[in-house]
């Protein structure tokens, strides 16, 4: 799970927030990112609850992707930014039509279970075409659905689905609380870890992944975006960390103001077990695509000049096809 320092405090072990606070604040930046995409010009997605919710929460450090024009100082510190700032859009963008197209094609299958794993802002149950009888469970610290639910609700949303919101930690009991809440493990189900991986000690993540492996029954589908290679190499991430402490330095000069997000004091640089290898190894049938691969496909390729700012994330997706002791 997530925190933020610059709009939160600083992680403890049982720490909770608002929706503006540590992780609701890194869910509203990526609804802005999402928020931008849909209003785009040739929008590789349509969710138009993104700027629903950004309306609701107000002005803040969420915004970066929904703001206006960039300051000139800072285009002339970082000529590049304004491409990666749009490339990161496309990354989000991609990312949001890969989970997208995993629910739906589980749903073709006859699938009825879906299980979005730290949910956020994630307006699925709303937005996508649901065949009946699908039940969508969200799962997600209290306040942050509860802002979700509400928020929609105000704006005369309804749930394309049977939702059922498990307002719960993932460092809790969740497998108890989504079954009390009507999750049958002897169906399939599928399910998706998105925006997440980042946030996990690398013992969390093998937890998470054990605690799946015990609710889905054989037919079972799940999607993660898992680190790539990139997020653990120091150099890149001393170089990240340098870049961004000149530009906020810089916006705190010109516009004090506005603030630029920095979420990676969030991040867990734990060495972990490659998430494909993990699934393979318990009975799944593993397809790996890389954020480069993935992007391309979408026609959201990223310019050379900015591929290094870019996460070099893994989509990993699988389906269980046999039973592991």
């Amino acid at each position: 799970m997530e925190q933020e320092e610059d709009v939160g405090l600083a992680r403890t072990d049982n720490d909770s927030w608002e929706i503006t606070e540590s992780v609701g604040a890194t869910a509203l930046g990526v609804a802005a990112a999402r928020a931008a995409e849909t209003r785009s010009e040739n929008p590789l997605i349509s969710d138009p609850f993104a700027q629903v919710f950004l309306d609701a929460a107000g002005d803040g450090v969420w915004n970066w992707h929904a703001a206006p024009q960039l300051p000139p100082e800072l285009v002339e510190a970082e000529p590049t930014l304004p491409l990666q700032m749009q490339s990161m859009v496309g990354y989000m963008a991609s990312r949001t039509a890969f989970f997208d197209e995993f629910f739906l094609d589980a749903t073709r299958a006859g699938i009825r279970q879906a299980v979005i794993l730290a949910a956020g802002l994630d307006a699925r149950a709303w937005r996508l075409p649901w065949p009946d009888g699908t039940t969508v469970y969200e799962l997600d610290q209290p306040r942050v659905l509860e802002f979700k639910a509400s928020t929609l609700a105000e704006h005369g949303a309804e749930a394309a689905c049977n939702r059922i919101a498990v307002a719960v930690d993932l460092r809790q009991d969740w497998p108890t609380a989504l079954r009390q809440a009507g999750f049958d493990p002897s169906a399939p189900s599928v399910w998706s870890a998105e925006g997440l991986m980042p946030y996990l000690p690398a013992a969390a993540q093998d937890l998470l992944f054990e605690r799946i492996q015990a609710l889905a029954a054989p037919g079972s589908r799940v999607a993660v975006e898992a680190l790539g290679p990139k997020f653990h190499d120091p150099e890149i991430r001393a170089e990240r960390r340098a870049r961004m402490d000149r530009l906020r330095a810089l916006m705190a000069q010109v516009e004090p103001q506005r603030e630029i997000p920095r979420t990676d004091e969030l991040w867990y640089f734990e060495e972990r077990e490659d998430v494909g290898d993990w699934f393979a190894r318990h009975g799944w049938e593993v397809t790996v695509t890389p954020t480069d691969e993935l992007m391309a496909g979408y026609g959201r390729r990223v310019p050379e000049e900015v591929e290094d700012r870019i996460p070099g994330n893994l989509f990993v997706s699988a389906q269980r096809v046999r039973a592991v002791p």
